[in-house]
C-alpha cells in the first residue's frame, strides 16, 4: 500500500469550474473575484501570471548554469486603472523565498504584492 505524503502547507488542492486551485482560500478568493469581474468592479482577470525575476546565467559556451528566477502569481487584474498582482498566503506559506521573490518583484518590476 501507498501513502500520500501530507501537503508541505497543510493546504488541499481543489477544483471548481475554473480548474484546479493549490488550497480552498485560494479557490475562494478566485470565485469572489469572478463575482467582482461580473459586477465590473475589476476587469481582466487573470490566473498564474508568470514575472521573470532574474535571468538564466549561461557560461561562455551558451549552457545554462543557473536557471532563471520567477514569480508566479496567484491573480492578476485591475481595479479601475490599478494593476494588482495578488498573491493568496497563510502565514505558514510567506517563506523566505516568498518574501524574496516579493522584494524582487518591487525592486524589477515596480510591482507590490497584494497579498489576501
Amino acid at each position: 500500500m501507498q501513502f500520500k505524503p501530507k501537503p508541505k502547507y497543510r493546504n488541499r488542492k481543489c477544483s471548481s469550474i475554473y480548474g484546479e486551485f493549490d488550497s480552498i482560500k485560494e479557490m475562494n478568493r478566485f470565485h469572489e473575484l469572478k463575482i467582482r469581474e461580473r459586477l465590473g468592479k475589476i476587469t481582466d482577470l487573470k490566473r498564474q501570471q508568470k514575472f521573470r525575476l532574474l535571468p538564466a546565467q549561461k557560461n561562455k559556451k551558451g549552457k545554462v548554469i543557473e536557471r532563471e528566477i520567477n514569480y508566479i502569481s496567484d491573480f492578476t487584474y485591475f481595479e479601475g486603472d490599478e494593476w494588482i498582482v495578488e498573491d493568496v498566503k497563510s502565514v505558514a506559506t510567506r517563506t523566505d523565498v516568498y518574501r524574496i521573490k516579493k522584494k524582487l518583484m518591487l525592486w524589477v518590476h515596480g510591482i507590490q504584492i497584494k497579498e489576501t
